[in-house]
Protein backbone atom coordinates (compact mmCIF):
# COMPACT_ATOMS: atom_id res chain seq x y z
CA UNK A 1 0.00 0.00 0.00
CA UNK A 2 1.30 3.44 -0.93
CA UNK A 3 2.31 5.57 2.04
CA UNK A 4 4.42 8.67 2.60
CA UNK A 5 6.70 6.58 4.79
CA UNK A 6 7.80 4.61 1.74
CA UNK A 7 8.98 7.69 -0.11
CA UNK A 8 10.14 9.86 2.79
CA UNK A 9 13.82 9.15 2.07
CA UNK A 10 13.46 10.47 -1.50
CA UNK A 11 13.46 14.08 -2.64
CA UNK A 12 10.76 13.65 -5.25
CA UNK A 13 8.55 10.89 -6.67
CA UNK A 14 6.53 11.63 -9.81
CA UNK A 15 3.65 9.47 -11.06
CA UNK A 16 3.20 9.83 -14.82
CA UNK A 17 -0.02 8.97 -16.66
CA UNK A 18 -0.88 9.65 -20.29
CA UNK A 19 -4.26 8.33 -21.41
CA UNK A 20 -3.61 8.72 -25.14
CA UNK A 21 -0.52 6.49 -25.21
CA UNK A 22 -1.30 4.31 -22.21
CA UNK A 23 1.85 5.48 -20.42
CA UNK A 24 2.02 4.65 -16.73
CA UNK A 25 5.39 5.47 -15.23
CA UNK A 26 7.09 6.50 -12.02
CA UNK A 27 10.17 8.71 -11.75
CA UNK A 28 12.02 8.67 -8.41
CA UNK A 29 14.68 11.21 -7.49
CA UNK A 30 16.53 10.02 -4.41
CA UNK A 31 19.30 12.55 -3.79
CA UNK A 32 20.74 15.46 -5.77
CA UNK A 33 23.55 16.49 -3.43
CA UNK A 34 26.16 15.63 -6.06
CA UNK A 35 24.16 17.03 -8.98
CA UNK A 36 21.07 16.29 -11.08
CA UNK A 37 19.70 12.77 -10.68
CA UNK A 38 20.84 10.23 -13.26
CA UNK A 39 19.43 6.76 -13.79
CA UNK A 40 18.00 4.49 -16.44
CA UNK A 41 14.38 3.76 -17.28
CA UNK A 42 13.23 0.16 -17.20
CA UNK A 43 9.99 -1.25 -18.61
CA UNK A 44 8.31 -4.25 -17.00
CA UNK A 45 4.79 -5.66 -16.66
CA UNK A 46 4.67 -4.98 -12.93
CA UNK A 47 1.80 -6.70 -11.14
CA UNK A 48 0.64 -3.41 -9.63
CA UNK A 49 1.71 0.15 -8.82
CA UNK A 50 3.08 -0.82 -5.40
CA UNK A 51 5.47 -3.33 -6.98
CA UNK A 52 6.65 -0.72 -9.48
CA UNK A 53 7.09 1.84 -6.70
CA UNK A 54 9.15 -0.54 -4.57
CA UNK A 55 11.42 -1.19 -7.53
CA UNK A 56 11.97 2.42 -8.53
CA UNK A 57 12.61 3.54 -4.93
CA UNK A 58 15.19 0.80 -4.38
CA UNK A 59 16.90 1.37 -7.71
CA UNK A 60 17.06 5.17 -7.38
CA UNK A 61 18.67 4.94 -3.95
CA UNK A 62 21.22 2.53 -5.40
CA UNK A 63 22.03 5.08 -8.10
CA UNK A 64 22.92 7.67 -5.46
CA UNK A 65 25.60 5.36 -4.10
CA UNK A 66 26.70 4.29 -7.56
CA UNK A 67 27.20 7.89 -8.71
CA UNK A 68 29.11 8.72 -5.54
CA UNK A 69 31.37 5.68 -5.92
CA UNK A 70 32.05 6.51 -9.58
CA UNK A 71 32.82 10.13 -8.63
CA UNK A 72 30.52 11.64 -11.24
CA UNK A 73 28.71 14.90 -10.56
CA UNK A 74 25.24 13.38 -10.50
CA UNK A 75 22.81 12.16 -7.92
CA UNK A 76 20.57 9.12 -7.84
CA UNK A 77 17.35 8.66 -9.75
CA UNK A 78 15.47 6.01 -11.69
CA UNK A 79 12.33 5.59 -13.77
CA UNK A 80 10.05 2.63 -14.42
CA UNK A 81 7.36 2.20 -17.05
CA UNK A 82 4.56 -0.22 -16.22
CA UNK A 83 3.98 -2.31 -19.33
CA UNK A 84 5.09 -5.23 -21.45
CA UNK A 85 7.96 -4.12 -23.70
CA UNK A 86 6.93 -6.72 -26.29
CA UNK A 87 3.40 -5.37 -26.72
CA UNK A 88 3.12 -1.90 -25.14
CA UNK A 89 6.20 -0.16 -26.53
CA UNK A 90 5.57 2.65 -29.05
CA UNK A 91 7.29 5.85 -30.25
CA UNK A 92 4.34 7.89 -28.93
CA UNK A 93 4.62 6.33 -25.47
CA UNK A 94 8.28 7.29 -25.18
CA UNK A 95 7.61 10.79 -26.46
CA UNK A 96 4.99 11.15 -23.74
CA UNK A 97 7.55 9.87 -21.21
CA UNK A 98 10.04 12.42 -22.54
CA UNK A 99 7.55 15.20 -21.84
CA UNK A 100 7.32 14.15 -18.19
CA UNK A 101 11.12 14.08 -17.93
CA UNK A 102 11.26 17.58 -19.42
CA UNK A 103 8.73 18.81 -16.86
CA UNK A 104 11.35 18.19 -14.16
CA UNK A 105 13.44 21.00 -15.65
CA UNK A 106 16.81 19.24 -15.64
CA UNK A 107 16.54 17.52 -12.25
CA UNK A 108 16.55 14.06 -13.87
CA UNK A 109 18.50 12.52 -16.75
CA UNK A 110 17.65 9.06 -18.05
CA UNK A 111 18.23 6.45 -20.74
CA UNK A 112 17.95 2.76 -21.45
CA UNK A 113 17.66 0.01 -18.85
CA UNK A 114 16.03 -3.41 -18.65
CA UNK A 115 13.17 -3.68 -21.14
CA UNK A 116 14.04 -0.49 -23.03
CA UNK A 117 16.43 0.20 -25.92
CA UNK A 118 18.53 3.18 -27.05
CA UNK A 119 16.13 3.64 -29.97
CA UNK A 120 13.24 4.19 -27.54
CA UNK A 121 15.06 7.23 -26.23
CA UNK A 122 15.63 8.62 -29.69
CA UNK A 123 11.87 9.23 -29.56
CA UNK A 124 11.97 10.55 -25.97
CA UNK A 125 14.78 12.93 -26.97
CA UNK A 126 12.39 14.71 -29.33
CA UNK A 127 10.67 16.05 -26.20
CA UNK A 128 13.63 16.60 -23.85
CA UNK A 129 17.40 17.02 -23.88
CA UNK A 130 17.67 15.14 -20.56
CA UNK A 131 18.45 11.84 -22.27
CA UNK A 132 21.67 9.79 -22.29
CA UNK A 133 22.75 6.57 -23.98
CA UNK A 134 21.29 7.17 -27.43
CA UNK A 135 23.00 5.57 -30.47
CA UNK A 136 26.20 7.17 -31.75
CA UNK A 137 24.36 8.27 -34.91
CA UNK A 138 22.30 10.58 -32.69
CA UNK A 139 25.27 11.98 -30.78
CA UNK A 140 25.47 9.29 -28.11
CA UNK A 141 28.56 7.53 -26.80
CA UNK A 142 27.85 4.03 -28.05
CA UNK A 143 27.50 0.62 -26.44
CA UNK A 144 27.70 1.02 -22.65
CA UNK A 145 28.40 -2.71 -22.20
CA UNK A 146 31.97 -2.02 -23.36
CA UNK A 147 33.02 0.13 -20.36
CA UNK A 148 30.83 -1.95 -18.03
CA UNK A 149 32.68 -5.15 -18.95
CA UNK A 150 36.02 -3.33 -18.74
CA UNK A 151 35.10 -2.17 -15.25
CA UNK A 152 34.46 -5.79 -14.25
CA UNK A 153 37.92 -6.70 -15.50
CA UNK A 154 39.48 -3.92 -13.40
CA UNK A 155 37.44 -5.14 -10.44
CA UNK A 156 38.75 -8.66 -10.96
CA UNK A 157 42.31 -7.34 -11.17
CA UNK A 158 41.92 -5.46 -7.88
CA UNK A 159 40.47 -8.59 -6.29
CA UNK A 160 43.30 -10.82 -7.52
CA UNK A 161 45.80 -8.29 -6.16
CA UNK A 162 44.08 -8.42 -2.77
CA UNK A 163 43.89 -12.23 -2.68
CA UNK A 164 47.05 -13.33 -4.46
CA UNK A 165 49.42 -10.36 -4.39
CA UNK A 166 49.27 -9.86 -8.17
CA UNK A 167 46.62 -8.36 -10.40
CA UNK A 168 47.28 -10.87 -13.17
CA UNK A 169 44.10 -12.69 -14.23
CA UNK A 170 46.01 -15.65 -15.68
CA UNK A 171 45.98 -19.07 -14.09
CA UNK A 172 42.72 -18.58 -12.20
CA UNK A 173 39.34 -20.27 -12.51
CA UNK A 174 36.23 -18.10 -12.98
CA UNK A 175 32.56 -19.09 -12.83
CA UNK A 176 30.55 -16.72 -15.03
CA UNK A 177 26.77 -16.63 -14.64
CA UNK A 178 25.22 -14.96 -17.67
CA UNK A 179 26.70 -14.42 -21.13
CA UNK A 180 24.79 -11.34 -22.18
CA UNK A 181 26.43 -8.24 -23.60
CA UNK A 182 28.60 -7.71 -20.52
CA UNK A 183 29.20 -11.30 -19.41
CA UNK A 184 30.29 -12.41 -22.87
CA UNK A 185 32.85 -9.59 -23.15
CA UNK A 186 34.20 -10.43 -19.69
CA UNK A 187 34.50 -14.09 -20.69
CA UNK A 188 36.40 -13.17 -23.87
CA UNK A 189 38.84 -10.99 -21.93
CA UNK A 190 39.48 -13.75 -19.39
CA UNK A 191 39.99 -16.36 -22.10
CA UNK A 192 42.56 -14.08 -23.73
CA UNK A 193 44.44 -14.25 -20.41
CA UNK A 194 44.40 -18.05 -20.56
CA UNK A 195 41.82 -18.46 -17.81
CA UNK A 196 39.69 -21.53 -17.14
CA UNK A 197 35.98 -20.71 -17.24
CA UNK A 198 32.82 -22.33 -15.95
CA UNK A 199 29.84 -20.72 -17.66
CA UNK A 200 26.06 -20.90 -17.48
CA UNK A 201 23.33 -19.18 -19.45
CA UNK A 202 19.81 -19.94 -20.68
CA UNK A 203 20.92 -18.91 -24.19
CA UNK A 204 22.36 -22.01 -25.85
CA UNK A 205 23.75 -19.98 -28.75
CA UNK A 206 25.82 -17.85 -26.37
CA UNK A 207 27.21 -21.01 -24.75
CA UNK A 208 28.15 -22.44 -28.12
CA UNK A 209 29.74 -19.17 -29.23
CA UNK A 210 31.91 -18.78 -26.12
CA UNK A 211 33.09 -22.38 -26.55
CA UNK A 212 34.15 -21.54 -30.08
CA UNK A 213 35.86 -18.36 -28.92
CA UNK A 214 37.88 -20.34 -26.38
CA UNK A 215 39.44 -22.30 -29.26
CA UNK A 216 40.51 -19.01 -30.88
CA UNK A 217 41.62 -17.13 -27.75
CA UNK A 218 43.00 -19.88 -25.57
CA UNK A 219 41.90 -20.80 -22.10
CA UNK A 220 39.14 -23.33 -21.58
CA UNK A 221 35.37 -23.35 -21.10
CA UNK A 222 33.19 -25.82 -19.25
CA UNK A 223 29.43 -25.40 -19.58
CA UNK A 224 27.43 -26.09 -16.43
CA UNK A 225 23.67 -26.27 -15.94
CA UNK A 226 21.97 -23.21 -14.38
CA UNK A 227 22.12 -23.58 -10.56
CA UNK A 228 25.21 -25.80 -10.72
CA UNK A 229 27.25 -22.63 -11.28
CA UNK A 230 26.98 -21.97 -7.52
CA UNK A 231 29.00 -25.12 -6.83
CA UNK A 232 31.59 -24.73 -9.59
CA UNK A 233 35.19 -25.47 -8.59
CA UNK A 234 36.24 -21.90 -9.36
CA UNK A 235 38.34 -19.33 -7.53
CA UNK A 236 36.10 -16.36 -8.35
CA UNK A 237 32.38 -16.18 -9.07
CA UNK A 238 31.41 -13.59 -11.72
CA UNK A 239 27.62 -13.01 -11.64
CA UNK A 240 26.51 -11.12 -14.76
CA UNK A 241 22.81 -11.94 -14.88
CA UNK A 242 20.22 -11.97 -12.10
CA UNK A 243 20.11 -10.04 -8.85
CA UNK A 244 19.45 -11.57 -5.43
CA UNK A 245 21.66 -14.57 -6.18
CA UNK A 246 23.63 -14.21 -2.92
CA UNK A 247 21.11 -15.50 -0.41
CA UNK A 248 20.53 -18.01 2.39
CA UNK A 249 20.27 -20.92 -0.03
CA UNK A 250 23.25 -20.18 -2.29
CA UNK A 251 25.87 -19.00 0.20
CA UNK A 252 26.23 -22.45 1.69
CA UNK A 253 27.00 -23.86 -1.75
CA UNK A 254 29.79 -21.41 -2.62
CA UNK A 255 33.36 -22.69 -2.77
CA UNK A 256 34.66 -19.43 -4.21
CA UNK A 257 37.29 -17.16 -2.69
CA UNK A 258 35.66 -14.03 -4.13
CA UNK A 259 32.57 -12.73 -5.92
CA UNK A 260 33.01 -9.94 -8.47
CA UNK A 261 30.49 -9.34 -11.25
CA UNK A 262 28.22 -6.94 -13.09
CA UNK A 263 24.76 -8.11 -11.97
CA UNK A 264 22.79 -5.49 -10.06
CA UNK A 265 21.66 -6.06 -6.45
CA UNK A 266 23.51 -9.35 -6.02
CA UNK A 267 22.88 -9.41 -2.26
CA UNK A 268 19.33 -10.44 -1.46
CA UNK A 269 19.65 -8.70 1.93
CA UNK A 270 22.33 -6.66 3.70
CA UNK A 271 22.96 -9.55 6.12
CA UNK A 272 24.36 -11.63 3.28
CA UNK A 273 27.38 -9.33 3.02
CA UNK A 274 28.23 -10.23 6.62
CA UNK A 275 27.64 -13.90 5.90
CA UNK A 276 30.12 -13.74 3.03
CA UNK A 277 32.69 -12.09 5.29
CA UNK A 278 32.16 -14.75 7.96
CA UNK A 279 32.85 -17.43 5.34
CA UNK A 280 36.00 -15.66 4.13
CA UNK A 281 34.57 -14.84 0.69
CA UNK A 282 35.74 -11.47 -0.64
CA UNK A 283 32.82 -9.56 -2.19
CA UNK A 284 33.24 -6.74 -4.72
CA UNK A 285 30.17 -4.49 -4.19
CA UNK A 286 28.25 -4.62 -7.45
CA UNK A 287 27.49 -0.92 -7.76
CA UNK A 288 31.22 -0.20 -7.80
CA UNK A 289 32.24 -3.06 -10.09
CA UNK A 290 29.53 -2.41 -12.71
CA UNK A 291 29.80 1.38 -12.84
CA UNK A 292 31.61 1.59 -16.19
CA UNK A 293 28.36 2.10 -18.11
CA UNK A 294 27.29 4.86 -15.74
CA UNK A 295 30.66 6.58 -16.17
CA UNK A 296 30.15 6.56 -19.94
CA UNK A 297 26.60 7.95 -19.99
CA UNK A 298 27.45 10.59 -17.38
CA UNK A 299 30.43 11.69 -19.45
CA UNK A 300 28.25 11.79 -22.57
CA UNK A 301 26.52 14.91 -21.30
CA UNK A 302 29.80 16.80 -21.62
CA UNK A 303 30.32 15.49 -25.17
CA UNK A 304 31.38 11.86 -25.81
CA UNK A 305 35.06 11.28 -25.05
CA UNK A 306 36.37 7.71 -24.90
CA UNK A 307 39.64 8.72 -23.24
CA UNK A 308 37.79 10.31 -20.30
CA UNK A 309 35.57 7.26 -19.99
CA UNK A 310 38.58 4.94 -19.97
CA UNK A 311 40.25 7.03 -17.25
CA UNK A 312 37.13 6.92 -15.12
CA UNK A 313 36.67 3.18 -15.63
CA UNK A 314 40.28 2.47 -14.66
CA UNK A 315 39.58 4.22 -11.35
CA UNK A 316 37.32 1.30 -10.39
CA UNK A 317 40.54 -0.57 -9.56
CA UNK A 318 41.64 2.04 -7.01
CA UNK A 319 38.17 2.51 -5.52
CA UNK A 320 37.63 -1.21 -5.01
CA UNK A 321 41.11 -1.61 -3.53
CA UNK A 322 40.31 1.14 -1.01
CA UNK A 323 37.02 -0.58 -0.11
CA UNK A 324 38.81 -3.87 0.48
CA UNK A 325 41.41 -2.21 2.68
CA UNK A 326 38.83 -0.33 4.75
CA UNK A 327 36.81 -3.51 5.20
CA UNK A 328 39.90 -5.34 6.44
CA UNK A 329 41.10 -2.54 8.73
CA UNK A 330 37.68 -1.90 10.30
CA UNK A 331 36.53 -5.50 10.45
CA UNK A 332 33.32 -4.84 8.52
CA UNK A 333 31.80 -6.23 5.33
CA UNK A 334 32.92 -4.77 2.02
CA UNK A 335 29.32 -3.74 1.37
CA UNK A 336 29.24 -1.67 4.56
CA UNK A 337 32.66 -0.21 3.76
CA UNK A 338 31.43 0.77 0.28
CA UNK A 339 28.29 2.43 1.64
CA UNK A 340 30.36 4.37 4.20
CA UNK A 341 32.78 5.44 1.46
CA UNK A 342 29.92 6.79 -0.66
CA UNK A 343 28.14 8.51 2.22
CA UNK A 344 31.38 10.24 3.25
CA UNK A 345 31.88 11.48 -0.33
CA UNK A 346 28.32 12.82 -0.49
CA UNK A 347 28.73 14.58 2.84
CA UNK A 348 32.04 16.15 1.79
CA UNK A 349 30.54 17.51 -1.43
CA UNK A 350 27.52 19.21 0.14
CA UNK A 351 29.24 22.58 0.00
CA UNK A 352 31.17 21.91 -3.19
CA UNK A 353 28.49 21.21 -5.80
CA UNK A 354 26.20 23.98 -6.99
CA UNK A 355 23.13 22.19 -8.32
CA UNK A 356 21.72 25.11 -10.23
CA UNK A 357 24.91 26.26 -11.94
CA UNK A 358 25.78 22.65 -12.78
CA UNK A 359 22.34 22.05 -14.21
CA UNK A 360 22.39 25.19 -16.35
CA UNK A 361 25.82 24.30 -17.70
CA UNK A 362 24.63 20.84 -18.72
CA UNK A 363 21.53 22.14 -20.46
CA UNK A 364 23.58 24.68 -22.39
CA UNK A 365 26.08 22.02 -23.49
CA UNK A 366 23.54 19.49 -24.74
CA UNK A 367 21.66 22.16 -26.67
CA UNK A 368 24.68 23.80 -28.34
Amino acid sequence: MLSFEKISEHEQVVFCNDEDTGLQAIIAIHNTTLGPALGGCRMRPYANVDEALEDVLRLSKGMTYKCAAADVDFGGGKAVIIGDPDTDRSPELFRAFGQFVESLNGRFYTGTDMGTTPDDFVHARKETNCIVGVPEAYGGSGDSSVPTSLGVIYGLKATCKMLYGTDSLAGKRYAIQGLGKVGFKVAEALLAEGAKLFVSDINQEALLEISMRSEQLGGSVKIVAGPDIYEAEADIFVPCALGGIINDETIGRFKFEAIVGSANNQLLHMKHADMLRDRGILYGPDYIVNSGGLIQVADELYGPNKERVLRGTKAIYETLTEIYLQSDIRGISTHEAANDFCEARIESRKKRNSFFSHNKRLKWQVRN
